[in-house]
């Protein structure tokens, strides 16, 4: 029997599946933002952001979308050219998708003066420290730990992108400041913004409500072409400048794609099944980005995970051009399937639609968008918001499938999480050693599955 696709009962169905999703804080409250420091819309929030690229202006200007009363008012970045870049993006209104707020408009939210404008590996803690309420923390993936910590340790709410680490000591780190914030009343976001996107609320929503009862198998892709990020010419750098300024290429610093890109797919099957895997095997490699110009992270995985009760989930992703692209995620169980993207979500059985989402939605609200919406009011109203545990479980689970693909072995996630192996230093200058060395010729040690050893 079909569903009607009533958008009102959707969007009370979102609402009420966000609620269930945020864990609960406890009473305690940093004495620099105490209880009704921010009731909806009266007083000033103070937003600095850390890492100034592409996603990190798309979201500086998704908060300062929330209301007039969100201002930026600091920006850190390793570079000085790439936070410029930034602040001109943001203040011509980069990143709001639902076009919710003129030129103008932008320019009036950003309170930015040039001392506020902080450069270099350090320049996070300045900004942490110059006086804002929430810290937007954008940078590298594998700097987010180290970033984070300190944000939580200054008293400060938090939104950070995904991953939330690149090795297994990144989330631990991450997981302790994610309890220590809990416990001091902090709101965290992440983000993984299908969370926030009322299609996938409401399969999720049927899923766990049974309509295809018990998961069977799952499967899901991110096969596309090359990513946004280009390569950047060496030039006159130092080892490591060289590699924060080609970031998303190592692994010790995006995590590889499985974990800076295919995250999303793998959270939203965590998600259905509401928990994380046991272990993973898989194969992956580089077949057409061989340059060194490409650091060292493969252009292609694929993993089989395993669930404590032995469900598996097939994960695939490629960057790859000219091949065929899929960005999804499949959920089959043993009474229908459900099928979940950007685009379309829908529940069969039988052959036939249980539910669909409309072809147009006139109250459609971008999820980069609504995440902020409900971040902010979380901060105004002071309401429990804490995403990173199931954020840092997602983010092991990537990194659990890239051990598997670089070693060629079957890799457990109580070996993987312990595992004192670490990729990523917490650098304080650029003459510091790079914790992956180039070679004679320029280029990079690549894993070699079946002789690379990752735990």
């Amino acid at each position: 029997m079909k569903d009607s696709n009533n958008l009102s009962k959707l969007q009370l169905t979102r609402r009420e599946c966000l609620a269930s999703s945020i864990a609960a804080g406890s009473l305690l409250l940093p004495a620099s933002m105490s209880h009704g420091a921010h009731a909806a819309g009266t007083e000033e929030i103070k937003v600095a952001l850390i890492g100034c690229g592409g996603r990190g202006s798309g979201a500086a200007a998704q908060a300062l979308a929330v209301g007039p009363h969100v201002k930026l008012w600091a920006m850190a970045d390793a570079f000085s050219d790439r936070l410029e870049k930034s602040l001109k993006a943001i203040t011509a209104g980069h990143g709001d998708h639902n076009r919710t707020k003129k030129k103008s408009e932008f320019e009036s939210a950003i309170d930015v003066p040039i001392e506020r404008r902080f450069i270099g590996l350090n320049a996070f803690k300045q900004a942490i420290d110059s006086g804002a309420d929430v810290i937007i923390i954008t940078g590298p993936p594998g700097f987010r730990p180290q970033h984070f910590e300190y944000a939580v340790n200054a008293g400060k709410h938090v939104f950070m992108e995904k991953p939330l680490a690149t090795d297994a000591n990144g989330v631990r780190r991450i997981l302790a400041a994610a309890e220590k914030a809990k416990k001091a009343n902090l709101k965290i976001g992440v983000g993984l913004q299908r969370h926030h996107q009322a299609s996938y609320l409401e399969t999720i929503r049927r899923i766990h409500d049974g309509q295809i009862g018990r998961i069977a198998t799952m499967r899901c892709f991110w096969n596309g072409g090359p990513p946004a990020k280009t390569p950047f010419i060496r030039e006159n750098l130092s080892e490591l400048e060289y590699q924060v300024r080609n970031w998303y290429f190592f692994d010790w610093l995006s995590g590889d794609h499985i974990c800076e890109q295919h995250i999303h797919n793998l959270d939203v099957c965590n998600w259905a099944k509401g928990e994380h895997p046991v272990s993973a095997e898989g194969m992956g490699g580089r077949q057409v980005r061989t340059g060194k110009e490409y650091g060292n992270i493969f252009d292609h995985h694929a993993v089989i995970y395993t669930y404590a009760d032995g469900t598996k989930m097939h994960s695939y992703c490629r960057q790859i051009p000219g091949c065929q692209n899929l960005v999804a995620e499949q959920i089959e169980g043993v009474d229908g399937l459900a099928e979940l993207s950007a685009g379309k979500s829908s529940i069969t059985t039988g052959g036939k639609y249980l539910w669909r989402t409309p072809r147009r939605d006139r109250n459609f609200i971008s999820p980069y968008q609504e995440e902020w919406n409900t971040f902010i009011k979380a901060v105004e109203k002071d309401t429990p918001y804490h995403e990173a545990k199931y954020a840092a479980h997602s983010t092991m689970t990537a990194i659990l499938g890239r051990l598997a693909t670089y070693s060629g072995r079957l890799i457990k996630w109580e070996d993987a999480i312990k595992s004192k192996k670490t990729l990523t230093i917490d650098a304080k200058t650029w003459e510091e050693p790079a914790p992956i060395h180039a070679l004679k010729d320029g280029s990079y040690e690549i894993a070699v599955p079946g002789i690379t050893k990752v735990l």
